[in-house]
């Protein structure tokens, strides 16, 4: 029997349409949190040529100077000149923002209660040093490599617009074996040739990021398959906050609840429920308790505790699901307001994880992907379950 499968997740660069929403959003939100901790801000952006729109609902006692936050963002991409499609100079922003609703409010209470219902995944696997899916992992890692080529590196004939794929073929429907595709797209300028583009992006993005164990003979390298990608960012397709959220998470790999995270401060249970999901799942691998953990949480609007707990280990424990809860509501505590304090979610930490991935970055110091619960797992299950 052939048990063999292959999977495939994909990522986009800053300049993305969608990833500059992303960044403005979680901008507008640091800036705010920098000056009023306790803020309540669900930021909306949406992009197309020569304009970004602001909306959403904010509560706060900061000032933010919204104008300035989009522009400064947008030319950190590097959207900075009209032959690109996009100037950050040259803009027209339009700014919609009303207070927070005041049912909301009343239900949320300083995070004592969910700021919305929904549902949130947590998902963590010993595939990577990151703890993440391979597919993902070497999907961001090509689409940053391609962002540090361009703005490190000065290779200005790139252009800040891009996106990445990767298929990994699996055996036994667990155990990475090789890749069979990788793509790679990039905005570029007019008079660069493909030729040049192909052999740029394989020579210093893919065999750079790729180990070249999990390249064969047979694996297929595709470099802009259109041959042309010139018109790109907001002005060769329209972008909006929350339209990565497969590329913000796992893949693919796991599901996703469907609320966006960019733009939404950790009393929104989408974010802050999601990030502390990723935190249990990811401890709970680390401590050997299993080798794949999936959990689900799920919440009503002004209530504190989830009203439910799923967890899966895909087989990979030697423990139930009942033990498997056990532990996890024994170390954890999945209320709002403990989520935010243990995490200490009221900082401005926000939009250095609207590109390339808010989980497995192992280059930020992020709460959310600390080990730190490992020896206090390993205790009690082996005060309790020792078999």
């Amino acid at each position: 029997m052939n048990n063999k499968m292959i999977f495939t997740s994909e990522s986009v660069t800053e300049g993305h349409p969608d990833k500059v929403c992303d960044q403005i959003a979680d901008a507008i939100l640091d800036n705010i949190l920098e000056q009023d901790p306790k803020a309540h801000v669900a930021c909306e952006v949406c992009a197309t040529t020569g304009l970004v729109f602001v909306m959403g609902e904010i509560t706060t006692n900061a000032y933010c100077d919204i104008q300035t936050i989009v522009r400064n963002t947008v030319k950190e991409i590097g959207y900075d000149r009209g032959k690109i499609g996009f100037d950050a100079d040259n803009l027209a922003v339009m700014v919609a923002l009303n207070e927070q609703s005041p049912d909301i409010a009343m239900g949320v209470k300083d995070g004592e209660g969910a700021g919305d219902q929904g549902l949130m995944f947590g998902y963590a696997c010993k595939e990577t040093p990151e703890y993440m899916p391979l597919s993902i992992t070497l999907a961001h890692k090509l689409a940053k490599r391609l962002a540090d080529l361009r703005k490190i590196e000065g290779h200005k004939e790139l252009r800040p617009d891009g996106k990445t794929q990767v298929s990994v073929e699996y055996d036994e429907f667990k155990n990475p074996v090789k890749i069979t595709s990788i793509v790679v797209s990039t905005q570029h300028d007019e008079e660069v040739t493909q030729e040049y583009l192909k052999d740029l992006i394989t020579k210093e993005v893919i065999n750079k990021v790729i180990d070249p164990k999990l390249i064969t003979k047979d694996t297929k390298i595709y470099v802009n398959p259109t041959g042309r990608f010139v018109i790109g960012g907001p002005k060769g397709d329209s972008g909006l906050t929350g339209r990565k959220i497969i590329v913000d998470t796992y893949g693919g790999y796991a599901p996703h609840g469907g609320g966006s995270f960019s733009g939404k401060d950790p009393t929104k249970v989408d974010r802050s429920a999601s990030y502390y999901a990723r935190y249990a799942a990811k401890n709970m691998v680390a401590s050997g308790i299993c080798d794949r953990l999936l959990i689900q949480l799920s919440y009503a609007i002004g209530v504190a505790e989830p009203t439910s707990i799923f967890v899966d280990d895909y087989g990979t424990s030697k423990y139930n699901h009942e033990e498997l809860l056990d532990i996890i509501n024994h170390i954890f505590d999945f209320r709002p307001i403990s989520i935010i304090n243990n995490l200490n979610l009221r900082r401005p930490i926000y939009k250095q994880v609207a590109s390339y991935g808010h989980f497995g970055r192992n280059d930020l110091d992020l709460p959310w992907e600390k080990l730190d619960k490992v020896q206090e797992i390993k205790k009690y299950v082996e005060a309790k379950y020792a078999k």
